[in-house]
């Protein structure tokens, strides 16, 4: 009957650390924020074809469980993107969201008008396969912006 027991608290912790493990998983506000302005200082002490190849590196320093960066040019060409490397090199001005929302366009808007913050948008989560709410911290950096986005 002990051992019932125990085996029954056991299962009962396991379940209350699950939300905390699924939280790890994803990276915060607060991380996006740091790593996209680990990516502007790199950008900026090593140029952008060394910064885009890093970038690019699913297996690099600027990819962190569902963090990643990516780096659009004010004409809406996408350099670099350390999840999907089939955008890489195409114009996505005309990219919409799951809801249709011209989230590149909000996004080079933003950047035009303040230098740097947060766009929402719905967006395919590379984790979980699922659609989910983004939200992507940017800064400009001359002509390009970097940017990373987190899942809510």
């Amino acid at each position: 009957m002990k051992a019932l027991l125990n085996a029954a608290l056991m299962f009962l912790m396991c379940l209350n650390f699950a939300p905390a493990a699924r939280a790890a998983e994803r990276g915060t506000p607060a991380e996006a924020t740091a790593l996209v302005q680990k990516a502007v200082a790199f950008l900026k002490a090593n140029g952008k074809e060394k910064a885009y190849a890093e970038f690019n590196n699913p297996n690099g320093q600027f990819k962190d469980r569902d963090l990643y960066i990516f780096v659009i040019d004010t004409g809406g060409m996408e350099w670099a993107n350390g999840a999907n490397q089939k955008i890489v090199g195409k114009n996505v001005m005309d990219l919409k969201d799951a809801e249709g929302k011209p989230m590149v366009k909000s996004m080079l808007e933003l950047a035009a008008s303040k230098g740097k913050g947060w766009v929402d948008y719905k967006w395919p989560n590379p984790i979980n396969k699922t659609v989910d709410s983004k939200s992507s911290y940017l800064e400009k950096v001359e002509d390009v912006i970097v940017v990373c986005g987190v899942y809510k």
